[in-house]
Formats: structure tokens, sequence, C-alpha cells
């Protein structure tokens, strides 16, 4: 088994990688994706220190929201009832692997474009549509699971684990 040499490569990465970069005037450290997420340095809001951030893939998130418009667009004339439990089976699915601390904004952003594909679904239903985005989100919406954070942190599962 060999290492490719393009996909493959060390990067300077932790506590000390931003100081040391800025001090050779490169930058931020270099971000990597692995596993969903896109990872980066970073420091935490109250008291400074190093976090590790994740993000969703962009492209894997808009690929996954290009999946669903496929799917609403061939379901677009089933009853209301069952795509609801098919796009609440979706939700809850993907927020259980991507709901973690620090990726709110990507989540929450998830969940709206998936609720404005299936506004745009069901106005396409008929010519003379009733439905208005705060009618929709009224009916409908509110049934869509709603951002929750699945995951804690790590060190509160650390702790969970290897009580002192």
């Amino acid at each position: 088994m060999e290492l490719h040499p393009e996909k493959t490569r060390l990067i300077e990465f932790g506590p000390s990688a931003a100081e040391r970069r800025k001090k050779r005037g490169q930058g931020k450290p270099e971000t990597f994706n692995f596993l969903g997420f896109t990872h980066m340095c970073g420091t935490s809001q109250e008291a400074g220190y190093f976090v590790v951030q994740r993000r969703t893939i962009g492209k894997r998130m808009a690929a996954k929201l290009k999946e669903i418009k496929v799917k609403l667009r061939q379901r677009r004339h089933e009853s209301i009832e069952v795509t609801l439990k098919w796009l609440q089976s979706v939700v809850r699915g993907y927020f259980q692997y991507h709901a973690i601390p620090g990726n709110e904004q990507r989540i929450r952003a998830f969940r709206n474009d998936v609720l404005r594909l299936w506004l745009r679904q069901l106005q396409r239903r008929s010519q003379r549509s009733r439905w208005t985005w705060k009618r929709f989100l009224e009916r409908l919406a509110v049934q869509i699971p709603f951002v929750q954070m699945e995951h804690p942190y790590p060190n509160v599962r650390f702790d969970a684990k290897h009580p002192r």
C-alpha cells in the first residue's frame, strides 16, 4: 500500500500553528476535509483557547440538497402526509450525523433549504397554489425537526466514560 502524493500531505495544524504561520507571514492555518466535515483551527469565545472547529463540507451538503430536490420532484403528487414522514426521516438522519457543536449555522441552513425546496414543489402542484411562505411555516414547517445538537462536546463524552 502506498500513499498518493497528491492526496496525502502534512499540514501545520494545532494550538500554535496560527502563531507560527503569522510570524512567517503565511496567514491562517490550512483546513482539511475528513468524514464529511471541514476541520479548521479556531479559538473558543469564552477563554480564547484552541479548539478544532468542524463544519459540514459545502459540496456534500449541496449534493444532498440536490438529491432531496430530485426526490421531491418525483414525490410531487403524493399526499402531503407521506412526503412529510419521508422528509422528517431524511432531516432527522442528517441531523444525527451532522449536528455537532459549532455546526449550528450549516444545520440551520440545511433545514431552511429543505423547507424552501418542499414549498416550491407544493406550489408547482397546481397553477393556482395557495401555499405562501407564511402559511407553509405555520402548518407544515413546524413538523420538520428543528435544529438541536445531537452530540455533546468531546470533553463531556470523555468525562462520562472516565470519571475521576
